[in-house]
């Protein structure tokens, strides 16, 4: 594969065709149980390559953040420019209304108004309206001893409440160290700390800002932030699908 081949229509029908194809009762339910779920093998080897080759060559960004110069941890990424790959395009498209009915069902049971639409160029119509217009889709790379300090992505007044994350790199082989992490503070306890595991291809949706649980006196809400361990040693590249766009 090579660019071109990420940039057709092919591509992102491919893309539709395999996000229908996954067990989406089980990923709603991982997602509600837990704030986050895995969708094994969304992208091929080979895709995972074209992508992460992409990172060096400017053309396809809008911007570059090194983050120790924000206090962000140790590490960079870029921001896709639009237009987007054809297969980032399509698993954007693919994915959001699936998790829009997540998202809404999340925000009646802890008592938010606000109601996202089905299809996701109605959301990013509504994200324009707010005068967010940047595309968030970034791709990350780290090497030895560069991490990710916990964080949300949040960019503006309207933020859709799940994102996802494709590993593009294979744990053991290319890199060691780097988990995917999850923390969850709960009102009145302890945080608690969930570590994804991840192959090469594999996808974790996760909330980006807060989510309900059911307690004994009906829902209430907790907040979450999501970082990326030390590396021990190698490269990681990850693809980031965020789908409000920023200020």
């Amino acid at each position: 594969m090579t660019i071109h081949s990420l940039n057709t229509k092919r591509a992102g029908r491919s893309a539709e065709s395999r996000v229908e194809a996954q067990n989406w009762r089980a990923l709603v339910s991982e997602l509600n149980a837990q704030g986050c779920a895995v969708m094994l093998g969304l992208l091929s080897s080979e895709e995972c390559a074209d992508i992460a080759a992409l990172y060096p060559h400017d053309e396809h960004f809008r911007s570059h953040v090194v983050m120790a110069r924000h206090s962000f941890g140790k590490g960079e990424y870029r921001y896709f420019k639009y237009p987007l790959p054809d297969l980032i395009e399509g698993l954007r498209t693919a994915l959001y209304p699936r998790l829009a009915t997540v998202a809404n069902d999340w925000n009646e049971k802890m008592g938010a108004s606000l109601r996202y639409p089905a299809d996701h160029a109605a959301f990013l119509k509504r994200c324009c309206d707010e005068g967010q217009t940047k595309p968030t889709p970034l791709l990350l790379q780290y090497g030895p001893g560069d991490f990710n300090c916990l964080h949300q992505d949040l960019y503006g007044a309207l933020a859709f409440p799940l994102q996802v994350a494709i590993l593009l790199s294979e744990p053991g082989e290319d890199f060691t160290g780097g988990e995917f992490v999850l923390t969850e503070q709960r009102p009145r306890m302890q945080s608690r700390a969930e570590v994804v595991p991840l192959r090469r291809g594999d996808a974790v949706i996760f909330a980006v800002h807060n989510r309900p649980v059911e307690g004994t006196r009906g829902y209430y809400r907790v907040n979450l932030r999501h970082g990326v361990s030390r590396l021990r040693s190698g490269r990681r590249h990850t693809l980031g699908i965020i789908f409000h766009d920023a200020r």
